[in-house]
């Protein structure tokens, strides 16, 4: 297995970011939404950059007939982020009272990313699944949002802990969205992201063309 990079990582934060003022768009009218992130988010988890949402119809449109993504969660706003962070990183405080902070943190960012860099505030990332024609999600391995700590780690996208069906699914997913341009956050089977810091990172472009958005009152 290919080293994982975590998103606490400095050479994540390193990575310059050069905005390129591509506006957020909704893309309820494009793909098929999930509404489970919808209380939290209060509806602006259907925003994604442009560029996200065109690779994302690119992707769709490679997926094996009777397949569809399945859209969940796309912008999160930055006080939203902060607050999964800290939440979870509570958690694992409360759970390991002797790790230090940098392993809190670190532990934290295999599950939610740290605010100041966050993909999700960019509107550079999307937490994603697929869909059949009726509706149905195929086995993927575990729950969406599931944590490495009650998955076992079967969160993983590179996990063996999961049956040859979801490995075969999650590689049909994949494949349509590397194709299509975007990156994986390999703790998260569901996590994609393209022009965040991430993203540029893992494909050696010199900087990320997105940069964290306040958004208004919806």
């Amino acid at each position: 297995m290919s080293e994982i990079i975590l998103m606490s990582d400095a050479r994540v934060a390193a990575v310059p970011v050069e905005e390129n003022g591509e506006p957020l768009v909704d893309v309820s009218a494009h793909l098929r939404v999930d509404d489970r992130k919808h209380e939290d988010s209060r509806g602006a988890e259907v925003l994604l950059r442009q560029g996200v949402l065109d690779r994302l119809l690119r992707a769709q449109a490679l997926l094996p007939d009777g397949l569809r993504l399945l859209f969940v969660e796309g912008y999160r706003p930055p006080a939203l982020q902060r607050h999964y962070f800290e939440t979870y990183a509570d958690g694992l405080r409360a759970a390991h009272p002797d790790w230090s902070a940098d392993r809190i943190r670190s532990a934290a960012s295999r599950y939610v990313s740290p605010p100041e860099i966050a993909p999700h505030s960019a509107g550079a990332a999307v937490d994603l699944t697929l869909t059949d024609a009726d509706g149905r999600e195929p086995d993927l391995g575990t729950a969406m949002n599931a944590n490495p700590e009650e998955s076992d780690g079967a969160c993983y996208t590179d996990a063996a802990n999961i049956t040859e069906e979801a490995k075969a699914n999650r590689a049909v997913l994949g494949e349509a969205l590397s194709a299509a341009g975007l990156v994986n956050y390999p703790t998260e089977w569901w996590h994609w992201s393209y022009g965040d810091r991430y993203w540029a990172l893992q494909t050696g472009a010199p900087a990320a063309l997105y940069a964290a958005k306040e958004l208004e009152s919806r």
